[in-house]
């Protein structure tokens, strides 16, 4: 396809062409997915996102015989990559024992143990269906133990879409007690924690946006422990992305912070349905049996640490302890980065790539040069953000899709152990000529 300038409409039919059991699926999927025939809202694509049958490592294949690199990687939960041996096995053999004995059993108590290992903070932990319900119990657990109601939220922070986590505005939200302010302001947050009515303030690991498309400054997250402990409110990092991703302990463990709570999610399991709020003895006595009624929690969830999903997390969390696939998943996302920045270069398009294990991909003016590449080039968030991008984004996602590289709608990379080096080069080349494309098509300016 490269060397042919084509049209919107043009690309769109021959993704049409080259996908067409993704069409035959998408046309009924649409008659009983109201989201476009969606299931998730990043999942969403004009025309259509192609359907997969299978995925191996960093790879993924379509009903239509289409191959992939994979960097959607399970929305950020694969690390160790598609169906990783280990935890097939895992998995299989856990299945042929039972899926769910109703009882307590070994493996939740395993698991919760390297979970501890890997992450000291861990006193206590809370096993639950998922990152945002993890998030949701961080609260009930906050307002017990502090007496108070009130939440204290960052702009554009991610925990879920229940109405006390979701972002400001969203249609029918009914969330009285939450407030939300800018990031990185360390004066807003000393004015509301002042005022002593919030039992929790909630982060979102190493900044908004699947580990930070934007971050936080090193200097506000350092000072956050000190606010709140002295104005009595608990702190709440969300590493459901970040936790055994960015590090065997998590964000917290590279940026040496300690939160009250933690939450967990994605690759705490090896990729499997979960959720887990972790953190200090005390605020956990909400669960002790022996507690008083009306401080107490009943927590009861059908699927909380059933037997399959506990099986592959002991085995990914035995796989995270040395930090290897979390190094490798990084020097991967450093040279997709580095090699990405040489080709927006040498293409004379203004954007940044930037980040870990996840890079984010930055479209717009350079403000300044960060000294840590793991930054974006502005602090501005309306840049980083700019729903003026969405169609192009749209548009580079597809020409990357027919040229075999799947990300979610072009904005971010998430690598894995997985992947490898020749990945990356087949990524870099397909990148390039995807924006070569949609320059000529008058989409994308060169600077």
């Amino acid at each position: 396809m490269s060397g042919t300038m084509l049209t919107r409409e043009s690309l769109v039919e021959q993704y049409k062409q080259t996908h067409p059991g993704s069409q035959k699926l998408h046309d009924r999927a649409v008659k009983v997915f109201s989201a476009n025939g969606a299931t998730h809202g990043a999942r969403i694509l004009e025309p259509f996102r192609p359907y997969i049958t299978h995925a191996k490592g960093s790879r993924k294949w379509d009903v239509d015989g289409n191959e992939y690199i994979d960097y959607g990687m399970g929305h950020g939960s694969l690390i160790l990559g598609h169906s990783h041996p280990a935890i097939v096995q895992a998995v299989q053999e856990q299945m042929a024992k039972g899926v769910h004995y109703s009882e307590n059993h070994e493996l939740e108590v395993e698991w919760v143990e390297l979970i501890k290992k890997l992450m000291p903070m861990v006193e206590r932990t809370e096993f639950c269906a998922c990152g945002q319900e993890a998030n949701i119990m961080a609260i009930r657990l906050a307002r017990i133990f502090t007496g108070r109601k009130k939440v204290l939220r960052f702009e554009e922070n991610f925990h879920g879409w229940a109405d006390e986590v979701v972002s400001k505005g969203a249609a029918g939200v009914v969330a009285p007690e939450v407030t939300i302010i800018p990031m990185n302001e360390l004066n807003k947050v000393e004015e509301e924690l002042a005022k002593k009515e919030y039992a929790i303030i909630m982060t979102e690991g190493g900044g908004a946006h699947m580990a930070g498309q934007i971050p936080w400054d090193t200097e506000f997250i350092h000072a956050l422990s000190g606010l709140t402990k002295k104005y009595g409110t608990l702190w709440l990092i969300d590493e459901v992305v970040t936790g055994f991703r960015d590090a065997p302990g998590g964000w917290q463990s590279l940026v040496g912070v300690t939160p009250d709570m933690t939450t967990l999610g994605k690759c705490v399991s090896g990729g499997l349905a979960v959720g887990a709020v972790v953190g200090r003895a005390d605020i956990f006595e909400a669960f002790n049996p022996k507690t008083p009624v009306e401080r107490r929690i009943r927590h009861t969830g059908t699927w909380n640490a059933n037997p399959l999903l506990c099986s592959a997390g002991v085995t990914a969390c035995k796989l995270y302890l040395d930090g290897e696939p979390q190094k490798r998943a990084y020097e991967l996302g450093v040279y997709l980065r580095d090699q990405g920045n040489k080709v927006l270069k040498k293409l004379n398009i203004s954007g940044r790539l930037y980040g870990r294990s996840i890079v984010h991909l930055y479209l717009g003016p350079i403000d300044y040069e960060p000294s840590d590449p793991n930054l974006p080039p502005t602090k501005d968030v309306k840049k980083i953000i700019n729903p003026a991008m969405v169609t192009l984004r749209s548009q580079l996602c597809l020409h990357l899709l027919q040229r075999g590289i799947a990300t979610l709608g072009a904005r971010f990379f998430v690598l894995s152990a997985a992947h490898t080096k020749e990945d990356i080069d087949q990524t870099i080349v397909a990148f390039g000529s995807a924006l070569d494309d949609i320059v000529a098509e008058g989409i994308l300016e060169r600077t």
